[in-house]
């Protein structure tokens, strides 16, 4: 018998099946109420603005270029919108520090291949976005624990990356509204971040795939804006920003982008011209019109939308959530990050309350580097309307009720 195992290359050990992919197949099941997708609503897609965009593409000579094979940095046009957005968060950056990938996820691989090489270590944070631990981990590195603001020093970061047989490269995080927890990393914690990266000599990974969806609070500037504030020029620093257009536009188009030295850019280039020459360049050009004609209005009204459900999901926690039970308050985003007492597991949790409850939610483990974390779940307010939010919570509120007082 053919044994694959003894062919696939060593890497492949460490690929795992997602568990939020998985859960989002009870989307389809109707006696279920799911908080368990981090996914935009579609309800509040501007589909009507891509049917324009499309039609008006396919009626002009513009359809050749669509259809045809494109340069692999992206269309000029996106970039150069971009451009004129980033300039507005205090990034002020050219032709050559944009670049179009297939979706941010894509984005967060190549930056796996070109910065790990087997054994080296990651920084993140425990949790952090279960989708960058997939792409980092099919590049074989280690990952230690990143604490912005924390007191570690940097020698105690490189001696265990050194005992680990490697270097530390990166650190990543989701500075704002972060999937799992909804949490933001405050103006100080960045600055600090941006000192400990100088001391190690690596890079910063600034995920800011949610950056778009603050519902109150102040905003704080990237990370990559207050390193080129101290630095004077995009070309002097670290950070690499790393955006999508899924969380405001519409994710399947799968569009979205990279910022940083063009240094890095190129090399990313390279990467893509190896590994599907270029991003899809009909749906770039449609991003292209759709942001164009009406960005703003459109983060607007999704922004209206989803923190009413924030407050809603907010609101049903205070009312139904047993003692001994803690959660996030995020000023934007998608999720609430919940904290159970030491006794329970969530992915025990999720098995009982799909059977019984009929609500489905994302154990906390997977979000964790070092497989810690049990007692924690990420429930999402993003695709539930308030009685949806109301009742679920209130099942779940129930069950956790029932289960600390069997335990």
């Amino acid at each position: 018998m053919l044994n694959w195992d003894n062919i696939f290359a060593t890497r492949s050990l460490r690929m795992r099946a997602s568990e939020i992919r998985e859960l989002l197949k009870l989307l389809d099941r109707p006696d279920i109420i799911s908080f368990a997708g981090g996914i935009p609503d579609p309800a509040l897609f501007p589909d009507k603005d891509f049917k324009q965009a499309y039609a008006e593409i396919f009626d002009s000579t513009a359809v050749n270029s669509a259809l045809q094979y494109s340069v692999s940095e992206g269309y000029k046009p996106l970039r150069e919108w971009l451009i004129k957005e980033l300039a507005k968060l205090g990034i002020p950056a050219g032709l050559d520090n944009v670049f179009i990938v297939s979706g941010s996820q894509q984005g967060l691989d190549y930056l796996g291949k070109l910065f790990l090489s087997p054994k080296d270590t990651a920084l993140v944070t425990w949790p952090t976005y279960l989708g960058a631990l997939q792409a980092f981990n099919a590049y074989e590195p280690s990952y230690d624990q990143l604490t912005p603001g924390g007191n570690r020093t940097p020698e105690s970061y490189r001696a265990t990356a050194e005992q680990n047989g490697g270097k530390v490269k990166f650190a990543y995080l989701s500075a704002d509204f972060a999937n799992p927890t909804g949490e933001t990393v405050n103006r100080e914690d960045r600055e600090k971040l941006l000192a400990l990266a100088e001391e190690l000599d690596i890079a910063v990974i600034e995920d800011a795939a949610y950056q778009s969806l603050r519902y109150d609070g102040e905003p704080v500037p990237p990370i990559l804006a207050l390193e080129i504030a101290r630095k004077g020029s995009i070309e002097e620093t670290r950070t690499i920003y790393c955006g999508s257009f899924s969380k405001t536009l519409a994710p399947g188009l799968r569009v979205g982008f990279i910022v940083g030295n063009a240094q890095v850019i190129r090399k990313l280039v390279l990467m893509k011209q190896a590994a599907d020459l270029h991003s899809s360049t009909i749906n770039q050009m449609a991003i292209a019109h759709v942001a164009e004609h009406g960005f703003d209005a459109q983060v607007a009204k999704i922004k209206a939308a989803y923190s009413q459900r924030r407050n809603s999901m907010l609101s049903a926690l205070q009312k139904y959530m047993p003692a001994g039970v803690e959660w996030t308050k995020p000023e934007g985003g998608m999720f609430v990050w919940v904290t159970l007492p030491k006794s329970l597991d969530g992915a025990k949790l999720l098995a009982k309350s799909l059977e019984t409850a009929k609500v489905a939610f994302v154990p906390g483990q997977a979000f964790f580097a070092d497989g810690s974390g049990a007692n924690t779940l990420r429930v999402s307010f993003s695709c539930a309307n308030d009685e949806m939010i109301e009742e679920g919570i209130k099942r779940l509120g129930n069950l956790i009720a029932s289960e600390i007082a069997a335990a």
